[in-house]
């Protein structure tokens, strides 16, 4: 009898352990904003692509950046089994450009979720400091797994690409921000940091003394990073050099299965300006 109760729960329970093991593909993307600047790459040009690289890479969670409202409300109806979170960073609205992120929530809950600006003042909308060219802003979510019991924090930015002073400090605020709201809670982080993973900023969010610790997805990776190192490409033919500025992190309570930045093209078109980064990742 004992034997028998045995193989049952080797050959019922295992199996039930191994598929509660949820993998979720996390995307930052920084869609480039709507202007009739870029002629051909103009959004109206290039939206359906961004839309296709979402839904073909079955991404769960997506951090843009650079939306504005038009561009989020087209993300909205193309990809309606998201939910969308985060505010405009000129006015905490819709005014100004987002970096806010969309929600599978067939598969996740958002228990939570706010923006915060990257100045002294996080909590005033509109707001700068340091040497910040423009406003900057933070998005954040807290997020339960509905086919577990797991809670986890997400956040999102994308650091001024003028001031070196503002790009340390805002990660600074990044990360202090992460200790005061998730300590105790895995978190992800993504972004276009305008910084390589050489630079002060990546190295601070790498730094070993933080509170909490976040490791550089691409290093991590159990299959190594797929695809161009550097994220950027300007539109042009291929990426501008082979340093990435585009970043998903994760602290060690997840591993990373793949990581990858997507480089397609269409008839010699890029859908932006930068080349989405792509984490496959399980707790």
């Amino acid at each position: 009898m004992r034997l028998f109760s045995n193989l049952f729960l080797a050959i019922f329970v295992f199996p039930i352990s191994v598929i509660a093991q949820q993998d979720f593909n996390v995307m930052t993307f920084n869609i480039r904003l709507n202007t009739n600047a870029d002629s051909s790459n103009a959004w109206r040009y290039r939206k359906d692509e961004v839309v296709s690289q979402i839904k073909f890479y079955d991404v769960d969670i997506l951090g843009i950046q650079e939306g504005l409202i038009d561009q989020v409300n087209d993300l909205k109806s193309a990809i309606s089994s998201h939910q969308f979170v985060g505010v405009a960073r000129d006015d905490g609205k819709e005014r100004g450009e987002f970096s806010g992120l969309f929600i599978n929530t067939e598969k996740l809950k958002i228990l939570n979720s706010g923006t915060f600006w990257l100045s002294l003042t996080p909590d005033i909308p509109g707001s700068k400091s340091w040497d910040a060219a423009i406003t900057r802003i933070c998005t954040w979510a807290f997020l339960k797994d509905k086919n577990g019991k797991h809670k986890f924090y997400i956040f999102n930015t994308h650091l001024d690409h003028m001031g070196k002073i503002s790009r340390v400090e805002s990660v600074k605020l990044i990360l202090s921000k992460m200790d005061e709201l998730a300590a105790g809670y895995p978190v992800i982080l993504t972004g276009d940091m305008n910084s390589s993973d050489e630079d002060d900023p990546v190295k601070t969010i790498n730094a070993r003394q933080n509170k909490i610790h976040l490791f550089n997805s691409a290093e991590v990776s159990a299959e190594g990073h797929y695809g161009p190192s550097g994220t950027f490409n300007n539109f042009e033919s291929h990426e501008v050099n082979q340093q990435p500025i585009d970043f998903i992190f994760v602290t060690e309570s997840f591993n990373v299965l793949k990581q990858a930045t997507i480089s397609e093209s269409w008839n010699g078109h890029f859908s932006s300006d930068h080349f989405p980064v792509l984490a496959k990742i399980r707790f």
